[in-house]
């Protein structure tokens, strides 16, 4: 046994090709979850009410929308008015792609006709859902359970939070491929990137993503919404690892030290900045769909190499000035956080379980705002500052006792002054002569 061990790697090394195996690694780009990850919140990665790609596809939890799904083909045929060969045809001739997309892919969804049946079908389930919830489609029946009115209110929400899920997902291939035999016109990619961010981000202000190459996925699409490029950045300053190597402290502390808490001018995740003891945070809207949406958002850029590391840091940079009910109080007064789930602890655990195990980049984005913050609170002089205000200018009224201790204060030195001066007058300015 351990001979042909021998030459089966020996054979292997011979097939080795480095240009092969790189290329079969740049094409990946929907990945399984490990334990080591999904063990934090397994609920976070498994979807609740529709199946989109292989690995979930048949679970007991989504078989029930498959008959919806059927429902949708239909209805997306009809009114393309082509024959299903059509789109056949075309798939078939980026089914190799499509499967190249997945990690991992079990037995049956090897079989290219299998799969490529699969992507069909969830392609039109998904283009049928975005194009009614973004008001382009309205064919359906007034009561049809999924695309009614009644379906967008009391469904579709927890449809958009399963495409957000990292193991639940569809290459955006396969949608702008059936767009394009749909039209009859060649692929345009910003179409189906607008349709997905019009659908996924919908009432968050996320700019166009018509400059965009066509993304790998929803969750890629949605992801680089979050992280468009500010259009004010601060100044960078020297390197100074002893500063960036510190926890940045907790928001209440920042606020004790003298920096004050201010909205960022864009929702940008990007967009934080600290310059003249201001510290700028974008605005969030903290509701039910926020833990599972930056769970799956972190895991992409952990298990995609080249995807980067914004999301990561920008958890990572919230968890350490969020520690406690406070602090969030803090920042909901300065109009950051926007709470929508509750009271501000429930936001703060939130917060302190998506960094539990959290990897981050040492050349993390957010290493200079990092400097500058600790910089800042190092420096003696601002903390000296920040307790005076804190003290005598923390509310109006102790402004006016501060202001009237003064006025006695310069009261009684003219007092003093002016019983003094003639006392001096009268004596021809010597000093009395004792009795």
């Amino acid at each position: 046994m351990a001979k042909n061990w021998v030459l089966e790697i020996h054979d292997q090394l011979e097939s080795v090709e480095p240009a092969a195996e790189t290329g079969q690694w740049s094409n990946r780009s929907i990945y399984k979850v490990p334990a080591c990850i999904k063990d934090l919140n397994r609920m976070a990665y498994k979807p609740q009410v529709v199946s989109f790609g292989p690995y979930h596809h048949g679970d007991p939890d989504v078989w029930p929308m498959e008959e919806h799904k059927h429902r949708a083909l239909l209805h997306f045929l009809r009114r393309a008015n082509k024959r299903l060969d059509e789109f056949v045809a075309a798939m078939g001739e980026v089914v190799q792609q499509l499967q190249d997309a997945y990690q991992g892919l079990d037995d049956p969804w090897t079989e290219k006709d299998r799969f490529l049946q699969l992507m069909i079908l969830d392609g039109c389930f998904m283009l049928e859902i975005m194009r009614v919830a973004t008001g382009a489609s309205s064919d359906y029946a007034f009561n049809d359970p999924i695309f009614s009115s009644h379906g967008m209110l009391y469904t579709v929400p927890y449809i958009k939070r399963d495409m957000l899920m990292i193991e639940n997902q569809l290459p955006l291939l396969a949608l702008d491929t059936l767009v394009s035999v749909e039209s009859s016109k060649p692929k345009l990619e910003d179409t189906i990137n607008k349709l997905v961010l019009k659908f996924c981000a919908s009432g968050n202000g996320r700019p166009s993503t018509a400059s965009m190459a066509l993304g790998l996925h929803p969750l890629d699409v949605f992801r680089k919404s979050l992280l468009y490029d500010p259009t004010h950045r601060s100044p960078p300053v020297t390197p100074d690892r002893d500063g960036s190597s510190e926890i940045v402290r907790s928001a209440v502390e920042l606020y004790e030290a003298g920096i004050r808490f201010k909205k960022s001018k864009t929702n940008s995740l990007r967009d934080i900045s600290f310059h003249h003891g201001v510290l700028r945070l974008p605005v969030i809207v903290v509701d039910d769909a926020t833990e599972y949406m930056f769970l799956n958002l972190m895991a992409f850029e952990r298990l995609h190499c080249g995807a980067g590391n914004e999301i990561t840091s920008y958890v990572f940079f919230m968890d350490n000035i969020i520690d406690s009910a406070k602090d969030v109080s803090l920042l909901h007064a300065k109009e950051i956080i926007q709470n929508a789930v509750g009271s501000d602890k429930a936001v703060a655990k939130l917060f302190n379980r998506l960094s539990k195990d959290v990897v981050l980049d040492p050349e993390s984005t957010l290493d200079d705002v990092h400097r500058k913050v600790n910089n800042y609170c190092r420096k003696d002089i601002n903390m000296w500052r920040a307790n005076l205000i804190h003290t005598y200018f923390r509310s109006p009224w102790a402004v006016l006792s501060l202001a009237a201790a003064i006025f006695l204060l310069v009261l009684t030195v003219l007092q003093t002054v002016y019983t003094i001066i003639p006392f001096y007058t009268d004596n021809g300015g010597d000093a009395p002569s004792p009795q």
